[in-house]
């Protein structure tokens, strides 16, 4: 096992703790990652008490469809944006009736760049009961690389947010 997906796996161990002292299910909402948090938390026996399920939504039509995003949101800031990312943790919360959700939507190459938007662009969102919070990361490497400090990023993410 790579570096990076033991230290998933290890923050996984404690976001399962702090999910499940509020008592709150997660819920995935995932494009360039394709699904690879959501079987990061299913790997440890037990997830079924606090994570509620994922979403892929890799093509804008899923986005729109599974998790409610506006299609004039995407035609307006691109599928690989904040506000995007943002309305997809939000629809996925109310698709799985989760608490909290984290959505990944981004460029993992390599091809798909666009001006502005480089190889290795990564818009996160992670929606809670009180608060939405976003960012927008720029990694580095080949997709596999692009798609595993996703992975990462928004685990450790979430855990600063739960503490």
């Amino acid at each position: 096992m790579n570096t990076i997906i033991a230290q998933a796996h290890a923050v996984i161990d404690q976001l399962a703790v702090l999910l499940q002292q509020r008592a709150w299910l997660l819920s995935t909402c995932e494009s360039c990652t394709g699904g690879l948090i959501a079987k990061t938390c299913t790997d440890l026996a037990g997830s079924s008490g606090w994570f509620a399920g994922g979403l892929v939504t890799y093509s804008n039509a899923s986005k729109t469809r599974l998790a409610n995003v506006a299609a004039d949101l995407i035609e307006i800031n691109g599928a690989v944006s904040e506000p995007v990312a943002q309305s997809m943790a939000s629809g996925c919360n109310l698709a799985l009736g989760s608490d909290v959700s984290v959505s990944v939507t981004g460029i993992a190459g390599p091809g798909g760049a666009t001006e502005g938007k480089p190889v290795g662009t990564v818009c996160f969102a992670w929606a809670m009961p009180d608060k939405t919070i976003t960012d927008t990361q720029y990694f580095s490497g080949d997709r596999r690389q692009v798609r595993e400090q996703s992975l990462l990023h928004a685990l450790n993410h979430l855990q600063l947010c739960l503490q």
